[in-house]
């Protein structure tokens, strides 16, 4: 899963990245509204938490801006402002939640969980697909009542594409989730083809059906009929 954090208080957005990456999101950061309108008109996220007061503009705007383009990243606004109007406002134009600094990095855990759990998993806790069965808070696997281990790279895989049934993903997409702005960085995606292979491998070895396809010369797809 994969988080923005636009935040110009850096110590605050280390410790929220450090947090989260120790639950296994992926944290991308955006100090200043220029930096920020960039990556949501770029790329999508999970989750996006927005502070409102930036130094070069307002967070409102960017929220505003997502929702002209009619993207579906989950929003939490964080702000200092515990105004009313403020709040209103941002859950008006489109926000899912409102958190006020200070505030324990277990409840924005909680709270972002919350948001990605009832935008791509209809609100539950537990995944199923006949014979699969994904429980989402203990991050585990099982088919036909048998655990499977999985890495973390693996499971989170298997979230995204389940989490996107029934889409093509092209492999700059995943390459693009797993390893946030490093993807641009990396000479090809065979990284991409490995972890997916792994995946299949786990998956197929332990009776899952062949759900997760090879889409030949665009990327993958997991089937959901």
């Amino acid at each position: 899963m994969k988080i923005l954090i636009i935040e110009d208080e850096i110590e605050l957005a280390k410790s929220i990245s450090e947090y989260l990456s120790g639950e296994n999101y992926i944290c991308e950061f955006a100090p200043t509204f220029s930096e920020a309108m960039e990556k949501v008109e770029t790329f999508q996220y999970d989750c996006i938490l927005l502070d409102i007061m930036l130094p070069d503009g307002s967070g409102l705007a960017i929220l505003e801006e997502l929702r002209r383009q009619n993207k579906q990243d989950g929003v939490i606004i964080i702000s200092a402002k515990n105004a009313l109007d403020d709040k209103i406002k941002g859950l008006q134009l489109g926000a899912d939640d409102y958190l006020t600094k200070p505030f324990h990095l277990s409840e924005l855990m909680a709270r972002i969980y919350s948001i990605i759990r009832r935008k791509q998993f209809n609100n539950s806790n537990v995944v199923k697909q006949n014979e699969l069965e994904i429980d989402l808070l203990a991050k585990t696997v099982t088919i036909n009542n048998q655990t499977i281990i999985l890495t973390k790279k693996e499971f989170d895989l298997l979230i995204y594409f389940i989490g996107n049934k029934n889409k093509v993903i092209s492999k700059s997409t995943l390459a693009e989730h797993l390893s946030g702005d490093f993807a641009d960085m990396l000479d090809n995606h065979d990284f991409v083809y490995a972890h997916v292979k792994n995946l299949k491998k786990k998956l197929y070895e332990a009776g899952c059906d062949h759900y997760l396809k090879t889409v030949y010369g665009t990327g993958y797809k997991w089937e959901n009929i």
